[in-house]
């Protein structure tokens, strides 16, 4: 029995509420209990996908990574698979949206911080020769 529940009761034993009142207080307590809490997620990301096409050199360049989330937590640099100038505007990206992580120094106490927020948004940069596209799933 939870303590909110022990205290209608409580109050019911000591005459302080009337049985329809310690009724409706449970009830009241059951339905706060099934609504789902509003920053609940709608699902946990597995993937974060980076998907790098860079035309720059001449020749096309396509980079398609798909890293589970736990390998990032275990503290592999996603950093080393984006090209610099990817990075940098990556990093301008991040920054925009109010996260303050710079990718090529990131660090393992970041990871769970940077999850968080690329769940919630999906960074694209296009540029005339090169495109980025960075997101979860």
């Amino acid at each position: 029995m939870n303590e909110q529940r022990r205290q209608i009761l409580e109050m019911l034993a000591e005459g302080k509420i009337n049985a329809d009142e310690a009724e409706r207080l449970i009830a009241a307590l059951e339905r706060d209990r099934e609504a789902p809490a509003p920053t609940q997620r709608k699902g946990t990301p597995k993937y974060l996908r980076v998907v790098v096409d860079d035309r720059s050199d001449g020749e096309p360049s396509k980079v398609n990574v798909r890293v589970p989330i736990q390998l990032l937590r275990a503290g592999v640099r996603l950093a080393t698979l984006v090209p610099p100038r990817a990075i940098d505007r990556a990093n301008d990206e991040l920054e925009r949206a109010g996260v303050g992580i710079d990718l090529s120094k990131l660090k393992p106490e970041q990871i769970e911080e940077l999850i968080d927020h690329l769940d919630e948004m999906t960074i694209d940069v296009e540029e005339a020769d090169s495109t980025l596209h960075v997101f979860c799933e």
